[in-house]
C-alpha cells in the first residue's frame, strides 16, 4: 500500500489567508519530502474556510519545488469553467511537471459555487460530462476546431493561421492525456461504474463511512468488466483522515479536542451537508433519522488517531472492512499547531505505513502457505 496526500483545507475564518496558503503548500512539500506517491487539492471559489480557489494555480507553485510526488487536481470543477481554459491550463500544468500530474474531475459539489458560476438550477452531472469529452476532444484533434455542445462551444475554423501557430491548442505532455481520477463521494457510486468503463480511477472521500467506501469496489469492477478491463487494486484511492503523534494524550487531544482541526473540519461539512440534504453521506445506514447524525458520531467514525502502533492497527482494520486498496490518502486539515501537524505526516510515512505494509506482506504469506 502506498502513501498519498488529499487536502480540501477547511481553514478557520478569519485566518490569514497567506498563512493558510503558506501551510498548505508545505503540507505538500513535506509530502515530497517524505515520500508521498501523489498529492491533490481541492478548489472552490465561494468559501472562506475552504479557500484555495483555483487547484490548478496552487500545483503550478509547487511544480519547481517538487521532486518526486505526482500532483492531482482533486477537483477540477468541470461545469465552472469553459472546457477550452481547462484544456489549455491542464496541458501546460503537465508539461510544466514533466508528467507528474493526475487529472482529477468532477461536477462540483458546492452549492455556492454553482450558483455563482450561473449553474445551480442546471443539470451538472450534464455540464460535467459534456465538458469532460470536449477537453479530451481538444488533446485528442489538430486545429482547427469545430466542437457544438449543448453548452459549450469549441472552434478556431474562422480565425486560425496555422503557419503562425495561431488558432492551435497545447496538448498535454502525457499522452493520450494524463491518468483521470474521480472523487466518489456518494455510496454504491454509479459514477465509478462509468469512470471505470472509460479508464479512470476513483478516490473515495475521506468523509463516507466505512461501508460506503466499501461500496466502490464492486462499482469499479463492474465498469471495468463492461470494458473488459482488468480491474487492479492498486488503482483504488481511499482517503482517511488520520493523525498520529508520540503519546496518545497528545493525539487524543489533537483529534478530539472541541478546538481540534479534524473536529472543525467535520463540523463544517456537518452543517453543509444537512442544509443540503445530503446526510446519507453520515449516516450506519439509509433510513437512519436525521438527528440522529451528530458531530460526536462522525469524529468517532472517521477519525483515525493515536501513536504510530495503534494507527497502524487501526488502518489495517479499516482495510479490513473495506477491502484491499493501493493508496492511502492522508487527509490533510487545517496546520493549528504547525510543529504537530508535520509530525503527524512525517510518522505516518516513517512509521505506520511501513508497518502496515510489514502486516499486509505477512498476511499474503501466510495466505499463500
Amino acid at each position: 500500500m502506498k502513501i498519498g496526500f488529499f487536502t480540501m483545507p477547511i481553514h478557520p475564518l478569519g485566518k490569514d489567508w497567506r498563512q493558510s496558503l503558506a501551510e498548505d503548500r508545505e503540507a505538500f512539500l513535506l509530502a515530497d519530502e517524505l515520500g508521498f506517491s501523489e498529492g491533490y487539492v481541492g478548489e472552490h471559489v465561494t468559501d472562506a474556510a475552504e479557500n484555495i480557489t483555483s487547484c490548478a494555480m496552487f500545483i503550478a507553485s509547487l511544480a519547481a519545488e517538487t521532486k518526486n510526488i505526482r500532483l492531482g487536481t482533486g477537483t477540477v470543477n468541470m461545469p465552472n469553467s469553459h472546457p477550452a481554459a481547462i484544456a489549455a491550463q491542464v496541458a501546460m500544468l503537465d508539461h510544466m511537471l514533466d508528467g507528474r500530474f493526475n487529472f482529477g474531475i468532477s461536477p462540483g459539489g458546492l452549492a455556492s459555487d454553482a450558483e455563482v458560476f450561473g449553474n445551480l438550477d442546471a443539470d451538472r452531472n450534464a455540464m460535467f460530462l459534456e465538458s469532460i469529452n470536449m477537453v479530451l476532444e481538444i488533446w485528442k484533434r489538430d486545429a482547427p476546431y469545430k466542437l457544438e455542445g449543448r453548452y459549450w462551444t469549441v472552434s478556431t475554423e474562422r480565425t486560425q493561421l496555422v503557419d503562425i501557430g495561431q488558432g492551435i491548442m497545447p496538448k498535454p505532455f502525457q499522452q493520450p492525456h494524463p491518468p483521470v481520477v474521480v472523487t466518489a463521494v456518494a455510496p454504491f457510486s454509479k459514477g465509478v461504474t462509468e469512470a471505470a468503463a472509460r479508464g479512470w480511477d476513483p478516490i473515495s472521500a475521506n468523509f463516507l463511512l466505512p461501508q460506503w467506501v466499501r461500496s466502490h469496489w464492486p462499482k469499479y469492477v463492474e465498469g471495468c468488466e463492461r470494458v473488459g478491463r482488468e480491474a487492479k487494486t492498486e488503482n483504488w484511492r481511499v482517503a482517511k483522515s488520520v493523525f498520529v503523534a508520540d503519546d496518545m494524550a497528545t493525539a487524543r487531544r489533537y483529534a478530539t479536542d472541541p478546538d481540534s482541526p479534524y473536529r472543525f473540519y467535520y463540523s463544517q461539512l456537518l452543517t453543509k451537508m444537512r442544509k443540503h440534504n445530503r446526510l446519507e453521506l453520515f449516516k450506519t445506514h439509509r433510513e437512519q433519522p436525521d438527528d440522529e447524525v451528530t458531530l460526536d458520531g462522525i469524529c468517532e467514525k472517521l477519525i483515525i488517531w493515536g501513536t504510530p502502533d495503534k494507527v497502524t492497527e487501526d488502518v489495517l482494520a479499516f482495510r479490513e472492512e473495506v477491502g484491499d486498496f493501493g493508496t492511502l490518502l492522508y487527509a490533510g486539515k487545517d496546520w493549528a499547531d504547525p510543529a504537530l501537524a508535520r509530525t503527524s505526516m512525517r510518522l505516518a510515512a516513517e512509521k505506520v505505513m511501513p508497518a502496515v505494509n510489514d502486516a499486509i506482506g505477512a498476511s499474503d504469506q501466510a495466505a499463500a502457505e
